[in-house]
C-alpha cells in the first residue's frame, strides 16, 4: 500500500503528523509531497520537510491520497490544479481518497462527491452540502472515500485508514500501541 499525503502552506500540523505517524506505524508506505518547495509551513508556523515535491510524484503508483486540513492549507490544496487532477484520476481508478477537517471541500471542488456521504469540519458543511450527503459523524466511510471532521478526530481517522488499508488486526495493534480511544 502506497499513500500520498500532499502538503500546502497553512496545513494543520497535528492532523498531518498524526496521519503520517499512525500509517507508518502500520508499515504503510507514506510519501509526503509539497506543492512547491520541500519545506512547508503549517498554520501554526511549524515547518515540515516533505519527502519530495508534487512535481516529482508518479501518482499512478499510489493506492491512496490523504489530504490534511488546516486553514489556509486546504484552500491552497484546492487551488492547485494538479491536486484536483490527481483526485479525479484516483477516483476514476477506484483508489482510496481521504480528507480531514476542511479538506473535504477540496474533494467537492474536484467533483468526486456525487451520490456519496461525507463529513467535514462543522463550519464547512454548507460548502460541501450541494455535492454530497453530509453526515454529522467524526469519521465517515463511503466505499473508498473516507472523511473526518477535525484535529480532535485525527487519531480515529488515521486508525480507520489503517483498518481499510491493511486490516483490522493491524489497526488494533497500532491502537493498542498508542493507547487510543476511538469514539466512532
Amino acid at each position: 500500500m502506497r499513500v500520498l499525503v500532499p502538503l500546502a502552506n497553512g496545513f494543520e500540523e497535528t492532523e498531518f503528523v498524526t496521519i503520517v505517524d499512525i500509517l507508518r506505524r502500520a508499515e504503510v508506505k507514506v510519501v509526503t509531497a509539497s506543492l512547491t518547495e520541500e519545506i512547508v509551513t503549517g498554520g501554526h508556523n511549524i515547518k515540515i520537510i516533505a519527502d519530495t515535491s508534487l512535481d516529482r510524484i508518479e501518482f499512478e503508483k499510489f493506492d491512496a491520497i490523504v489530504l490534511p486540513g488546516g486553514f489556509p492549507g486546504f484552500k491552497n490544496l484546492g487551488e492547485d490544479e494538479r491536486i484536483l487532477k490527481i483526485l479525479r484520476d484516483m477516483n476514476n481508478a477506484d483508489k482510496y481518497i481521504a480528507a480531514i477537517c476542511g479538506a473535504p471541500s477540496v474533494l467537492a471542488k474536484a467533483g468526486i462527491f456525487e451520490g456519496r456521504s461525507s463529513t467535514v469540519y462543522p463550519s464547512g458543511k454548507e460548502e460541501i452540502q450541494a455535492s454530497t450527503h453530509y453526515v454529522d459523524k467524526r469519521v465517515v466511510v463511503d466505499g473508498r472515500l473516507i472523511t473526518s471532521q477535525a484535529l480532535g478526530t485525527a487519531t480515529e481517522f488515521a486508525l480507520k485508514l489503517v483498518e481499510l488499508f491493511v486490516g483490522a488486526d493491524e489497526m488494533e495493534t497500532v491502537k493498542d500501541q498508542v493507547l487510543a480511544i476511538c469514539q466512532s
